[in-house]
């Protein structure tokens, strides 16, 4: 996916560092409701079955099972949260950016490892604030009078990712090289976006700049 989110091989999946000289991302995680309890010995959470009939909420919701709904290029939910990507990277303000950033309830049922809490605030979202900041740095004085054009996804480049490829419990849609297109004074330039996953049939980001 980008999930295990720097191999694919099987190897020992990285440790998150949670030691106190980490600088931790200041944004509140966002607020989850109570987790459904597993019987003792149950397996992991299966990939539901595609609903055409789940509406808008439930089809992003993180604390939903998984489907394998093909996220759209574009829709008015990814459409909302790649304006509120363009404006964290503007005003500087990574925070404004957490709903395109994959959820942690979501998170925590894809990933295998053993604190996959730790894992996405220490590595994902520490990553994902910094490379908002760089992007930012990178617009310089241009900030001001950059405006957003559209975000560009290489849907045929999109492809759907099984359960142990990259220490993943649950599969997901995963796609590279998504294009967050900009101009300037009349002159188109880009960022890129590493690295899309899905959940419920939505994009969100989960690299930004690199997989680290």
């Amino acid at each position: 996916m980008g999930l295990p989110l720097v191999s694919c091989s099987r190897g020992e999946p990285p440790t998150p560092d949670i030691s106190p000289s980490v600088a931790l991302p200041e944004m509140v995680a966002p607020t989850r409701g109570e987790p459904a309890m597993a019987a003792p010995g149950s397996a992991a959470p299966a990939v539901a079955p595609s609903s055409s009939t789940a509406g808008a909420a439930d089809a992003a919701s993180p604390r939903l099972p998984q489907t394998r709904d093909r996220p759209p290029a574009s829709s008015p939910a990814v459409e909302q949260r790649t304006a509120a990507l363009w404006a964290a990277i503007v005003k500087d303000e990574p925070a404004l950016a957490m709903s395109f950033f994959f959820p942690l309830d979501a998170y925590e049922q894809v990933k295998d490892v053993g604190d996959p809490s730790a894992d996405w605030k220490h590595r994902l979202v520490a990553a994902y604030e910094r490379d908002i900041h760089a992007l930012h740095a990178r617009l310089g004085a241009q900030a001001a009078t950059a405006h957003l054009l559209r975000l560009e996804v290489p849907e045929a480049q999109a492809r759907w990712v099984d359960p142990g490829e990259e220490w993943n419990k649950l599969g997901y849609y995963r796609v590279f090289g998504s294009k967050l297109r900009y101009e300037v004074d009349g002159d188109s330039d880009a960022f890129e976006i590493k690295s899309l996953i899905s959940w419920r049939g939505e994009w969100y980001v989960v690299h930004l700049r690199a997989i680290k």
